[in-house]
């Protein structure tokens, strides 16, 4: 059997009829104590001990040609995706069904979050035949719903909300499929951000990633909780018919009071759709690095505790992503 295990800082490691075991560091340093609130109340590992990563974060590895041809396809329309660009752990799961989340504007980030894989620098031109080749993949791989995100673009004066606003009716126009933007929060530009909601799209992303007290060490100096908050309100407000949806990354040091408060945030503003999953280091230099690993229970509990609140559609789960099963979470009754 061939299978696919997180080891150390995300790297994804591939054996064949065996299972590759590496011991990592698991960081510590969060402030949490036993019973003080964290996320799960357990307390956190010293940083010089090395561990075993958890047994729930190993998965089976799809067998079959879809993902071969889902990376071919990706790779002959010259398009990106965030699956490869993230180094998502998902990613062979979503290729091997023919799904893949398109990543536009380029692979060059403006913004130096502290969690990411996406390169960051200065990007290069935007394409603007990307939008018809996005719904050319769409369509060739007959997705029923697409979803379409972005590196952060501060250099564009709209911060590339003309070219998700092409990107979204070149795809409807094409395969007639429902279409997920996840946008960066665009500065405040509020022209901006009501040019991607003219597009109507069926529903309209933006990630809170984390809680307050640790958003300017997670997303950096340019991000601003309350801009994510009034960004998901105003979609609202200009047109309550488009579905928002948003997602926290868990075991970065958040205590639970934390995390409810996030929640309640985010329903006062109308969100409907909300995932939590856990942080994993791309690498190890430079990243933020993970403070726990939380237990599958516990993502099921705070899932149910996020639905109790009021909330549409939770995913919850040590491999949920922002875009995981997003067509599911779209159906609504």
């Amino acid at each position: 059997m061939t299978l696919l295990r997180l080891i150390g800082f995300s790297t994804l490691v591939f054996c064949e009829s065996s299972l590759l075991e590496l011991p990592i560091v698991q960081p510590g340093g969060s402030g949490c104590s036993s019973g003080s609130g964290c996320a799960s109340g357990a307390s956190s590992s010293d940083a010089t001990v090395v561990h075993r990563l958890p047994r729930w974060l190993k998965r089976e590895v799809p067998k079959g040609n879809a993902n071969h041809f889902t990376a071919g396809l990706i790779e002959e329309l010259g398009l990106e995706t965030v699956c490869d660009n993230a180094k998502c752990p998902n990613r062979m799961e979503c290729y091997s069904q023919k799904t893949a989340t398109f990543m536009v504007l380029g692979n060059t980030c403006t913004r130096s979050c502290s969690f990411c894989a996406v390169s960051r620098g200065r990007p290069e031109a935007v394409e603007l035949d990307e939008p018809d080749r996005v719904a050319q993949a769409a369509e060739r791989l007959g997705l029923k719903h697409v979803v379409i995100t972005s590196v952060t673009r501060d250099d564009l004066p709209d911060g590339g909300a003309e070219h998700f606003y092409q990107c979204v009716l070149a795809v409807r126009r094409r395969t007639g499929a429902t279409v997920e933007v996840l946008t960066p929060d665009f500065i405040e530009n509020k022209a901006a951000l009501d040019r991607v909601i003219e597009a109507r799209p069926d529903v309209f992303n933006h990630n809170t990633e984390t809680v307050p007290r640790l958003y300017r060490r997670v997303r950096g100096p340019r991000s601003e909780y309350r801009w994510t908050l009034d960004l998901l309100k105003r979609i609202k407000d200009v047109d309550p018919s488009i579905k928002t949806k948003s997602g926290l990354m868990l075991g970065l040091g958040e205590e639970r009071d934390e995390l409810l408060d996030v929640f309640s945030d985010l329903l006062d503003v109308g969100c409907d759709f909300l995932t939590l999953g856990q942080y994993l280091q791309p690498s190890q230099d430079r990243y933020i690095k993970v403070v726990r690993y939380i237990t599958p229970e516990e993502f099921d509990e705070l899932g149910n505790i996020a639905r109790g609140m009021g909330f549409k559609k939770v995913a919850s789960g040590p491999f949920v992503r922002s875009s995981y099963h997003a067509r599911d979470m779209a159906e609504t009754e």
